[in-house]
């Protein structure tokens, strides 16, 4: 077989992004991206795509129409391609077994049903949505129970390392590409087509091969071990804060360490898009019978929710142990810069912990869409009572008008314009004492401090401003 037609069943943050990139390094194959959602493949056919990705715009825009489609006839694009992507979402059980940690794979077994009952000649159906390990296996048994007379499958596993803010880059220049597949003839046949379409722009040496199952595997280890270092610094960030030590300068000191290296050793308020993959393996080592190792892993997702809470809990204590009836600019929404996505975000714990207590919101971020922040903060996992947040809150389109009249301010994202905003400005707006909580370690915290602003931010103990130093703190709160 040779891939000519590609269908990809699923339009979201890996979906949308990878065959965009496809369709630009391979303009003989024709890219076709499914959807059931009627209003995202829209969106994806307009000027406004869904989701936000530096570059991402550029590359549909070129390919769109040409070799690259967004369609909602699935039926069609299933029967036509040679290659199937399942793209699909796999969030995390909220009932029954596994509840909270087991991923739910009714998305991924629909795609496999939907599969099955379309195709009319042979596939390689490559599983790219995140899962859990045999997955794949899961996959084979829905498409060989309901096999048609002629029609076979392989099944491959191509898991993505994608980072959100830089998807294109990180597909582009990508630092492997690993494909599991059956080691039988047929398997490993399915397997080099799939490698022949990466390698029209990724060097064959970075293409990895592995069995089914250590490619699953591998995505879950990776990205454990990347929250792994995350929750480790963080940890050290709190005994920074009590003892003087600058987390800053212990992670830039550990990471000369060439045995170690200083990526993911940046402190910050915590949130995790690694959360989900870690909870996966925990309920993977529970099943195995591996509790001793459960419990190492959960303890990697418990320490990035004890940051959350830790930084939230300062905000609370520095504003005199109550924040009720007070307004706090929220700086930022979106999990991390460059990106409008949510999920995860640590600005949905700020959020809910400062409105139980009840405060005001204010909140301003340049890429989440006002309708994301509200159903974010109005969901039943956050809270019991939709309109009381919707009173609370209020979404700005512009940082300075957030900020008027607030008695302090809580940077959960580390967008590059905050870097650059005029602090003097916003000073003389707000309510005083005037506070700056700096969750992501991006301003310049001396600056604040002579502007007049109470600053705290993670891993550092810093001073107060030159007034407070000099009248009291008494005298200054009257």
């Amino acid at each position: 077989m040779v891939v000519k037609k590609i269908c990809c069943v699923g339009a979201g943050y890996v979906g949308g992004p990878t065959c965009s990139v496809i369709a630009l390094k391979c303009p003989e194959i024709q890219v076709t991206v499914v959807d059931l959602s009627k209003s995202r493949i829209a969106q994806w056919n307009s000027d406004k795509l869904p989701i936000y990705e530096p570059g991402l715009d550029e590359i549909v825009k070129q390919c769109r129409g040409k070799n690259l489609f967004f369609s909602t006839d699935i039926e069609t694009a299933i029967l036509e391609a040679d290659l199937i992507f399942i793209s699909v979402n796999t969030p995390t059980k909220t009932i029954g077994n596994g509840k909270g940690r087991a991923p739910d794979l009714k998305y991924v077994e629909g795609a496999a049903r939907m599969i099955a009952d379309i195709a009319q000649s042979d596939k390689i159906v490559v599983e790219k949505s995140t899962v859990p390990v045999r997955a794949a296996e899961s996959i084979l048994k829905i498409l060989s129970a309901n096999q048609k007379p002629g029609v076979s499958y392989q099944i491959l596993s191509n898991p993505e390392f994608l980072a959100e803010g830089t998807a294109i880059n990180d597909l582009i220049n990508a630092d492997r590409v690993l494909i599991g597949g059956e080691e039988s003839p047929k398997g490993k046949t399915a397997i080099e087509e799939l490698c022949g379409i990466y390698e029209h722009w990724i060097p064959r040496e970075k293409i990895f091969t592995t069995n089914t199952w250590s490619s699953e595997l591998s995505k879950l280890a990776a990205n454990a071990m990347l929250a792994q270092r995350i929750s480790s610094i963080n940890s050290l960030s709190a005994v920074c804060e009590a003892t003087g030590a600058d987390v800053s300068e212990v992670a830039t000191a550990v990471g000369l360490d060439s045995r170690i290296g200083s990526k993911f050793l940046q402190a910050s308020i915590g949130g995790s898009c690694f959360q989900k993959d870690i909870l996966n393996l925990v309920y993977i080592c529970e099943c195995l019978n591996l509790p001793e190792v459960a419990a190492y892993w959960q303890q990697v997702v418990d320490m990035n929710e004890y940051q959350k809470s830790r930084f939230t809990a300062k905000v609370i204590q520095s504003l005199f142990n109550t924040v009720s009836g007070k307004t706090v600019t929220i700086l930022g929404f979106a999990f991390k810069k460059n990106t409008g996505d949510t999920r995860e975000t640590p600005a949905i714990h700020v959020a809910k912990t400062l409105l139980d207590e009840g405060a005001t919101l204010k909140i301003y971020d340049p890429k989440v869409e006002e309708d994301q922040i509200y159903y974010d903060l109005t969901h039943p996992s956050v809270c019991e009572s939709p309109e009381m947040v919707k009173k609370a809150v209020s979404v700005y389109q512009d940082a300075y008008l957030a900020c008027e009249n607030s008695h302090a301010i809580v940077l959960c994202t580390e967008w590059d314009e905050f870097k650059t905003l005029d602090y003097h400005k916003i000073y003389h707006v707000m309510m005083k004492p005037a506070y700056m909580f700096d969750g992501r370690k991006i301003l310049d915290h001396q600056a604040l401090i002579d502007i007049g602003f109470h600053v705290q931010t993670i891993g550092k103990t810093l001073q107060r401003p030159l007034l407070t130093r000099l009248c009291g703190v008494n005298s200054c709160m009257h």
